[in-house]
């Protein structure tokens, strides 16, 4: 990679500001190679959770002497739950993708608590099945084969969980419980048409299925007799719903999670508004597993629908009453909360501020395997973040997104400085989301315009066997890119701090710098104050008269 290409790429945050704008409870959204602008498989997720540092991991390939073990620790809490042995070879696997451009993704919803593992010996939690399976699997078809002999092998020490596991020809969707007191799990997995998007949210969403289609569909061979002696179903086989035996669908669940799934669902057709009934309790007729879109979904829709606040539907989040006077899509934790009596709750979108980290996948069949994989990883809120791409061949994290913990600050860290500029928004969304958007837009815009430059370069390495030179390069590349981001939003937080103090908005030139008087002092900031709803909210309470100006 020459230099000159890597610092071109990177505009100054005053020309940003002139550009055009662009765990606990986890989403991933699915489109298939056919379903998709350029043909790529592309898998999302945002791994959610108020204690998740952001930061992108890496394991080298290797290869392992006979006798081995491999250590599997919960991927939650870092408790050691036991040992596997080792394969002969394993793969180079950055964050959620190896270099086989295999990548998986999850939501935990939990279920039947009885089915949580009581023996007290199970090994393979939801996280190290991921990362043990991305270590040694070249296909998706691979993978699910990997995790779910490790969990009839070694146990099941999670929840209910459903997990999106992509390469570069297909993607599945596989859902996974434990069994109590008795040894493993039981699962499913269907694969997504190639022209169908799909996704999940904290809900198993397999129902029905052709149980007789070995080439779709895999599960478990005691699925069904395990879900019949447990009595959580007992019809026919054809009649068999995963999803409805392990868990229970009541409308505050819906709405809290098969929303966000209808939210992407409906961007890309239409005609999924009609499901609206069944995300708000109206309706007992669930949403399909799969669409197929009525137009093809690009990278930049997948990066907008992780955007997402149910803008455009009636659970839009910048207009109900909790949005206060700045129209803020957030809402602080506890989700619920009684009035008189009355249980009620808040909305749950898919951009939400805990998000440790995020990313966008793309898995391409027609580019090499260490080109065709790339990660557009961002961390904290999906909506504020920037979506970097790394390859899955990158073999050295960048400074910027390496380990950290949520206790400690660091003016180093894309966390941190995503955090910094995020939580300034968070109390005047709507003064500061253009600043953001105008940045955001920049450095994304840049990183999506030179890919095609890097990856001819980067073929050119592939296809002349020198993997030691595309090595070289992703990394360094991978270096810059985190390190202009963290850069930018560093500045970027600062120039909020300034622009925003004390409630008033100062004002910028042209050029998106501050101004002055013709004698060096800063002008006079303007005061935008509160929204008119909010005023007229004021002066309608039982507190308007006590404020009401004297005549």
């Amino acid at each position: 990679m020459k230099s000159t290409k890597l610092t071109m790429l990177y505009p100054a945050l005053a020309a940003m500001l002139l550009a055009p704008a662009a765990a606990d409870a986890c989403t991933n959204l699915i489109a298939g190679k056919k379903a998709t602008t350029d043909g790529s498989v592309m898998v999302t997720y945002a791994a959610d959770s108020h204690n998740l540092y952001g930061m992108l991991t890496h394991t080298p390939a290797a290869d392992h002497p006979k006798g081995a073990v491999r250590k599997i620790v919960e991927w939650d809490t870092g408790k050691p739950l036991g040992e596997i042995p080792q394969v002969a070879h394993t793969y180079n696997v950055v964050g959620n993708i190896n270099e086989h451009q295999v990548c998986i993704g999850e939501s935990t919803w939990g279920g039947h608590k009885e089915l949580e593992d009581t023996t007290g010996q199970s090994v393979m939690d939801y996280g190290s099945l991921i990362q043990v399976a991305l270590e040694r699997s070249r296909t998706a078809r691979e993978a699910i084969k990997v995790m779910t002999d490790l969990v009839r092998d070694y146990g099941y020490a999670s929840s209910g969980e459903s997990f999106s596991i992509a390469d570069k020809d297909e993607v599945w969707v596989m859902e996974m419980i434990g069994k109590g007191a008795e040894k493993g799990a039981v699962w499913i997995a269907v694969r997504i048409p190639d022209d169908a998007i799909s996704g999940h949210a904290n809900e198993p969403r397999i129902r029905q299925v052709n149980l007789k289609d070995k080439e779709n569909v895999m599960y478990s061979p005691d699925l069904i007799k395990f879900a019949r002696k447990r009595g959580y179903f007992s019809g026919k086989d054809s009649e068999f719903s995963f999803a409805d035996a392990f868990e229970k669908h009541d409308p505050d669940t819906r709405r809290g999670c098969d929303a966000r799934v209808w939210s992407y669902f409906r961007r890309h057709k239409p005609e999924m508004d009609k499901y609206y009934s069944w995300c708000i309790g109206d309706s007992d007729e669930p949403m399909p597993l799969y669409v197929v879109p009525d137009t093809k979904v690009s990278l930049e829709d997948m990066k907008t629908g992780m955007r997402d606040h149910f803008e455009g539907t009636p659970l839009n989040m910048t207009s109900d009453p909790g949005a206060g006077p700045n129209k803020v899509p957030y809402r602080w934790r506890p989700m619920e909360f009684e009035s008189d009596g009355q249980k009620y709750v808040n909305e749950r979108a898919i951009a939400t501020q805990q998000t440790g980290w995020s990313f966008v996948s793309q898995s391409r069949d027609w580019l090499p395997d260490a080109v065709g994989g790339v990660l557009w990883f961002g961390t904290d809120d999906t909506n504020t973040t920037v979506y970097m791409p790394f390859y899955c061949s990158m073999t050295e994290i960048p400074a910027e997104l390496a380990p950290g913990d949520i206790n400690t600050f660091s003016m180093d860290s894309n966390f941190w400085m995503n955090n910094w500029v995020a939580n300034q928004a968070y109390s005047r969304y709507d003064l500061m989301i253009p600043d953001i958007r105008k940045v955001q837009g920049a450095l994304e815009d840049s990183y999506v315009t030179s890919r095609p430059g890097v990856e001819e370069i980067l073929v050119g390495y592939a296809e002349a066997g020198d993997m030691k030179a595309l090595e070289k390069a992703v990394n360094t590349e991978g270096a810059a890119i985190a390190k202009n981001a963290t850069d930018a939003y560093r500045d970027l937080a600062q120039h909020l701090l300034v622009r925003f103090m004390d409630g008033n908005m100062k004002k910028l030139d042209d050029k998106g710098k501050f101004m002055y008087n013709e004698y060096g002092i800063p002008l006079y900031p303007e005061f935008p104050g509160y929204s008119r709803e909010y005023y007229d909210a004021i002066a309608r309470s039982p507190y308007g008269p006590h404020l009401k100006a004297k005549e």
